[in-house]
């Protein structure tokens, strides 16, 4: 939207609403693996950490929803749909691409569970279906008309809590270690193809307006969003439970654009009049190089001068023993504080509630792991279980 305005007063290069829209979705999709690396090599702080990972994955599935939206919303313009018709829509690709990976996770752990895959002359079988189950998941997406990435990812975060514990001990090594190559893989692609499209394709380098007022914009949206958002948080949080300034300077701070911006701004040179799609593709090419040599290069710096490292005596060791959640604690006697605290509240209390229910319900149901496996579990070394996590 701040882009569009731009384009209205005349500061940078004018595109049409919609189009405006798809930029923004695509610009959001945040990509802090440098940032996430460097956080672990230091020993940030634990909550840090899960807040930033956490931002990232959940932004990539909602700028791709989004993007897809917005769209089909230019292609069908002369229907003239309505933001009603814009919100289902949206609803649809999102809710829908979601419902397909969980359930496809949710098939794959009792596929493992029960099939007896895990003796010794059908390990390769299991590693393989283990590989195979999210591209299914992909592939059905795709052909529902969803989001493939989305469904993948939400495969992904089931299959990691529910299909890897029902694997067979060397199978939870091999896929471990296969996963970690193929994700360094692909990102090393993706920055290698990233140089060759800046060298080799044309760009339009003419709007050099658009880019940087893109740049600025993007800084003042993700300020804005990062404190009213913690600011909605803490009201809601006892006071040891919030989330502090410098946390929030670090989230600020943490906001790379990388693969999936640039892919889907490949996308919109082919969906977009000429003009309009070579601009955003540029923008687009240039911010993930800013952020990445700019925000990557300082982040070692930004923690040490934040404060960040290794603080409140948790580090990123706890947040993988507790499975990758600290559950919020609540002190008697707090004072409400209004009505949307405490709505609020009650969200917050809601995870330790489905965090029960995992527990108690969906990991016996859909995991051959016993009680007395868990407890095992726990009491294992460190460095025995990490390695899946580092993913």
């Amino acid at each position: 939207m701040l882009v569009y305005l731009g384009g209205l007063t005349f500061l940078m290069y004018k595109l049409p609403l919609v189009e405006c829209l798809m930029f923004g979705a695509l610009i959001s999709a945040t990509d802090p693996v440098t940032v996430l690396s460097i956080f672990q090599e230091l020993g940030s702080d634990v909550n840090l950490y899960a807040l930033v990972f956490g931002e990232s994955v959940l932004n990539d599935a909602m700028a791709i929803s989004l993007y897809r939206t917005m769209s089909s919303v230019r292609s069908n313009a002369a229907g003239g749909e309505n933001i009603f018709m814009m919100i289902l829509q949206f609803l649809e690709i999102f809710v829908g691409s979601m419902s397909s990976g969980v359930g496809v996770g949710f098939i794959s752990s009792l596929l493992f569970k029960y099939a007896g895959l895990d003796i010794d002359n059908l390990q390769n079988l299991e590693c393989c279906l283990f590989v195979l189950f999210p591209y299914f998941s992909y592939m059905l997406a795709e052909g529902l008309g969803l989001s493939g990435i989305v469904s993948i990812l939400f495969t992904g975060m089931v299959m990691k809590h529910y299909t890897y514990s029902n694997l067979s001990d060397n199978s939870q090594r091999f896929v471990s270690a296969f996963f970690h190559l193929l994700s360094s893989l692909a990102e090393t692609f993706v920055f290698i193809y990233m140089g060759f499209d800046i060298a080799m394709e044309e760009h339009s380098w003419s709007h050099v307006g658009f880019i940087i007022f893109s740049i600025i914009f993007i800084i003042v949206a993700r300020a804005a969003n990062v404190f009213s958002c913690a600011y909605l948080v803490n009201i809601s949080r006892p006071e040891h439970r919030r989330i502090p300034l410098n946390h929030q300077k670090a989230l600020c701070f943490s906001g790379l654009r990388g693969a999936m911006a640039f892919a889907l701004a490949l996308q919109s040179v082919h969906e977009l009049p000429e003009g309009h799609g070579k601009t955003i593709l540029t923008a687009t090419t240039a911010i993930v190089v800013l952020t990445v040599l700019l925000i990557g290069g300082s982040t070692g710096t930004m923690l040490e001068a934040l404060d960040v490292i290794g603080d409140e005596n948790t580090s990123i060791e706890t947040y993988e023993d507790n499975n990758g959640y600290i559950p919020p604690t609540y002190e008697e006697g707090t004072s409400s504080g209004g009505g949307l605290r405490m709505k609020l509240k009650e969200f917050h209390k809601s995870t330790t509630s489905f965090t029960a229910l995992d527990k108690n319900y969906l990991t016996p149901f859909f995991t051959s792991q016993t009680d007395e496996d868990a407890d095992d579990f726990g009491d294992q070394p460190q460095n025995q279980r990490r390695g899946f996590y580092d993913q």
